[in-house]
């Protein structure tokens, strides 16, 4: 084996490892938890999948031997994108579905012939995994999620697939526990699934191990958020309420740090002779230097006072998606000027992030 094959190996399993150790404690059992028998998922062969697809189209009586062979004969595509082209072939409302969805604006809810159990399950299963596929490559999280809750993974010809765009749109949404369980069903239920959607689970799972709640890692991923859905014109309540919810974040973390701040500046005050200079005056190397240690959490104390006027804040968090990019970065900047080195380093990381690298701000 090549040094360089022998290391990416080492790092996968490295990476796997430490994402199963995130993975088995969340999903230790509880009391009030079952437990749920898991068995393995293997997706049909070609010629079984194949087979299935052409007694369906027979089924409806849209069978075409032409163009069935044309798209069965390449056998260089996905076994999925096989089974959508043969579903798009006899229903062509299940055609409009799919098409509408790759080349029109993001659907805002799942089409009733998805959601309609009386049709044939090869059928409704496959083309709600199709279309998931879609929605998720769209960051239609939402509507994704909503149609793979119709159906089954064991009654889908890739089961991985299933897993992997599930797991995808519970991450994107910060549903972080059912992510969780996806994810370990894909990687010890589907030993076949591809090694990029293994790779992929297992950074998804090592990222969720450092999630906290109502730190600035969460405010920026709930950030990241909202302006996924304002980019898929999703401004409704919804999301108008997640705004709310990261601006009240925002201010119990900026009242905690100013607290923190007062504590400080109390604390120099009162040191010395009844609140006098330290011996050397205003003069002194030593005038003005902190009295107290360095907060680890906060950074140094005389960087800046700190001070955030929220409701700047609040207007920055609700128009954010809508801002231009230029108008952006000086929205951050204002923002995190004044800010202690850690918080304003962590901003500035978020903003690089959702404006795809940008340059450092002033």
């Amino acid at each position: 084996m090549k040094l360089r094959s022998w290391f990416s190996t080492l790092a996968y399993a490295g990476l796997l490892s430490g994402a199963w150790m995130s993975l088995l404690q969340a999903a230790e059992p509880r009391a009030d938890r079952p437990i749920t028998p898991f068995g393995v998922l293997r997706a049909p062969s070609l010629e079984i999948a194949r087979g299935q697809a052409q007694e369906w189209l027979k089924s409806i009586d849209k069978y075409n031997d032409q163009a069935f062979q044309s798209i069965w004969s390449q056998t260089d595509r996905p076994l999925l994108d096989l089974v959508a082209d043969t579903i798009a072939l006899g229903s062509p409302e299940a055609k409009k579905i799919l098409t509408e969805a790759r080349e029109i604006d993001a659907p805002k809810e799942v089409p009733d012939l998805i959601k309609d159990k009386k049709l044939n399950s090869f059928f409704r299963s496959n083309l709600a995994l199709a279309y998931a596929k879609v929605l998720t490559d769209r960051r239609a999280y939402e509507e994704a999620l909503e149609a793979l809750k119709t159906v089954r993974p064991e009654l889908v010809v890739d089961p991985a697939a299933f897993f992997f765009h599930k797991a995808v749109a519970e991450h994107g949404q910060l549903l972080k526990p059912d992510a969780q369980r996806t994810i370990a069903r894909l990687l010890d239920d589907v030993p076949d699934s591809p090694e990029r959607y293994r790779m992929v689970a297992a950074l998804m799972a090592l990222d969720m191990q450092d999630w906290k709640d109502k730190d600035l890692g969460d405010i920026s991923r709930k950030m990241n958020n909202v302006e996924r859905r304002l980019d898929l014109a999703r401004g409704g309540p919804q999301t108008q309420k997640m705004q709310k919810e990261i601006v009240a974040r925002l201010d119990e973390l900026i009242k905690k740090l100013e607290n923190q701040q007062k504590q400080g500046q109390g604390q120099g005050q009162g040191q010395g002779n009844g609140g006098q200079c330290p011996a050397g005056g205003p003069g002194s190397p030593s005038a003005g230097a902190p009295t107290t240690p360095q907060t680890d959490s906060f950074g140094g104390q005389n960087t800046g006072p700190g001070n955030i006027d929220p409701r700047k804040l609040k207007e920055i968090v609700e128009g954010w998606g809508k801002l231009p990019e230029k108008d952006r970065a000086k929205a951050m900047t204002e923002m995190i000027r004044n800010m202690p080195p850690a918080y304003r380093q962590m901003i500035e990381d978020f903003y690089k992030k959702s404006a795809g690298g940008a340059s450092n701000l002033p």
